[in-house]
């Protein structure tokens, strides 16, 4: 296939925990292993399905999920005292816990970054944003997640076929630039209703995904779990001439 998207290059297992964690409304400190252990594995299958390039920690995490999970299910001793025994999920929980707390710090310095950059950056013109509508980057796997209710039952053995014969993923690339030059933002519901199967759907979702690697657009929701916007990155917008905006417009 064409285009074999690093999954890296945008979340890790980890992440992938805590939106799991965080979307069912989980308590961290007593996280149901199985529940959290069986969605994980479909997030697996489905990124398995998109062809996507799975790093290795990824299943390092499902190897221990499962571990954790074996060793939950096993018999206690009743010679035991209840304080002996030790919480197979304690390690599991404290690298969560500690990932979070970094990802937190990071995110902070990363706003302190952009507020500099606004003092001290003259950026091109663009159009005022409504104050009224604030967003926030939407994560990787809510994306895999509205795609995935998006998708029925692809037959996977003709996925690579369909890909290459009928519907490129370069193709989709043009098709939702070319429409974001015309809009400021696309609803990605409304670009997986206009696909006219799953295989296009499919398309569709590599070419975002590829979007984004190359900082090209942006995943955007007003809260979490709602609607998903796809928009420009203005970080990386260059200015076209009125030629180039008459040839984008046909």
């Amino acid at each position: 296939m064409s285009h074999k998207i690093k999954l890296h290059v945008f979340e890790g297992p980890l992440d992938l925990l805590l939106y799991l964690i965080k979307k069912d409304e989980i308590n961290i400190y007593d996280i149901p292993i199985t529940q959290v252990t069986e969605q994980y594995m479909k997030y697996l299958d489905l990124m398995e399905l998109l062809d996507l390039d799975i790093a290795g920690e990824f299943l390092v995490i499902a190897a221990s999920l499962v571990h954790i999970k074996s060793k939950m299910l096993l018999p206690r001793d009743p010679q035991e005292e209840e304080e002996e025994i030790e919480d197979p999920r304690t390690d599991l929980v404290e690298k969560l816990l500690e990932y979070k707390r970094f990802k937190e710090v990071a995110e902070d310095l990363r706003s302190r970054e952009q507020f500099k950059q606004t003092l001290f950056t003259r950026k091109p013109e663009i159009k005022e944003k409504d104050p009224n509508e604030v967003y926030f980057e939407t994560s990787l796997f809510e994306l895999i997640s509205a795609f995935s209710n998006a998708l029925k039952d692809i037959p996977k053995d003709v996925f690579y076929e369909v890909i290459k014969d009928e519907f490129t993923v370069d193709e989709k690339i043009h098709d939702i630039l070319h429409s974001l030059f015309k809009k400021s933002k696309l609803k990605l519901s409304e670009l997986f209703e206009k696909a006219k199967n799953n295989l296009e759907m499919i398309a569709t979702f590599l070419a975002i995904l590829e979007l984004i690697k190359i900082k090209e657009v942006k995943i955007m929701q007003k809260a979490l779990f709602d609607e998903i916007e796809i928009m420009r990155n203005e970080d990386n917008i260059i200015p076209v001439s009125s030629a180039q905006a008459q040839e984008l417009d046909r």
